[in-house]
């Protein structure tokens, strides 16, 4: 039975594919420092995986974490826009060191694929919908930057040292799990939770800004897609759902869940937030066999659930 390495397993996309993997028969390896991921994410699972409390930019712990491993999932990452603006440093030093650092070390332990999560973000501000991967970047932030730079480097491992790798572009996941709380929140476990409070929910800019958001499903079957293709080249691919909604239609249709009424408080746009973000999705359908199985109504009904019986 397979080892598989997770990184930033205690988080919301990571924990999730550690329980897809466990359900695959997989022994499951995860590697958090705990700064964001939550231990209670992973609770129920707990006696069936190998836990190490450490930091991808500590060496001797990624080289520990990967002997053994065949696959590497890479979620590990410091994340957030606004955070990245205000403090670029460990934005980097975390994204981009740390990455580096599981791609030496899987490398060096033999480890056949290298599944890196990557961002939407790379795409910035470009007018051309939807984005297909090849477009020129455009990133708008020290985290845009960060995530493209991993990307890089993951194709230069593949065509220089042959690891199998592969990056995979998400936009806007959400579901249960995903943390609402503090002042990176993102943007549906934030309006929600504050709705479920019977408090206005607060969008930065006029609302209008539109998003491609994809159920936490969607993004762990396209993990569980790249992990097991036959063969791997360094590609780049788009893991969404090839639809988009506006914030303003977001907060109406969790209104219309909760039979509530409740409008939102509009504040400035904030430094490094793109407009409008749209998913081509085709070259991820011809490489992977990607379809988009929960959409957007689904998975906001399903999250809200969630929301109500945990928060």
């Amino acid at each position: 039975m397979s080892l598989c390495l997770v990184t930033g397993g205690a988080g919301f996309i990571g924990s999730h594919i550690v329980r897809r993997l466990l359900e695959k028969g997989r022994r499951v390896r995860v590697l958090d420092d705990l700064s964001t991921g939550k231990r209670a994410n992973l609770a129920e699972v707990a006696d069936r995986i190998e836990f190490v409390e450490g930091d991808i930019c500590d060496v001797p712990t990624v080289e520990r974490c990967t002997q053994g491993v065949e696959v590497v999932f890479h979620l590990a990452a410091r994340g957030s826009v606004p955070r990245s603006v205000a403090e670029p440093r460990p934005t980097n030093d975390i994204n981009i060191t740390g990455t580096l650092n599981l791609l030496i070390a899987a490398h060096a332990a033999g480890a056949r694929r290298f599944v890196y999560s990557a961002s939407s973000s790379a795409y910035g501000d470009t007018p051309v919908m939807p984005k297909t991967v090849d477009l020129r970047p455009l990133p708008m932030s020290p985290y845009a930057v960060s995530k493209l730079a991993s990307e890089l480097y993951c194709t230069v491992w593949r065509q220089v040292y042959g690891l199998q790798t592969i990056s995979l572009r998400y936009f806007n996941v959400f579901g249960p799990r995903q943390d609402p709380q503090g002042a990176y929140a993102a943007v549906i476990p934030a309006f929600v939770s504050r709705m479920l409070r019977a408090q206005r929910p607060t969008i930065y800019g006029d609302g209008e800004q539109s998003r491609d958001f994809c159920f936490i499903e969607n993004v762990v079957t396209a993990n569980m897609l790249a992990a097991e293709a036959p063969e791997t080249h360094g590609e780049v691919l788009n893991v969404a759902c090839g639809e988009r909604i506006t914030l303003n239609a977001i907060v109406a249709d969790i209104n219309k869940l909760l039979g509530t009424d409740l409008q939102p408080e509009y504040q400035p746009a904030r430094a490094g937030d793109v407009k409008h973000s749209l998913a081509d999705i085709a070259e991820t359908q011809r490489v992977l066999g990607y379809a988009a199985k929960v959409m957007f109504p689904e998975g906001l009904r399903r999250s809200i659930d969630w929301y109500k019986a945990n928060l």
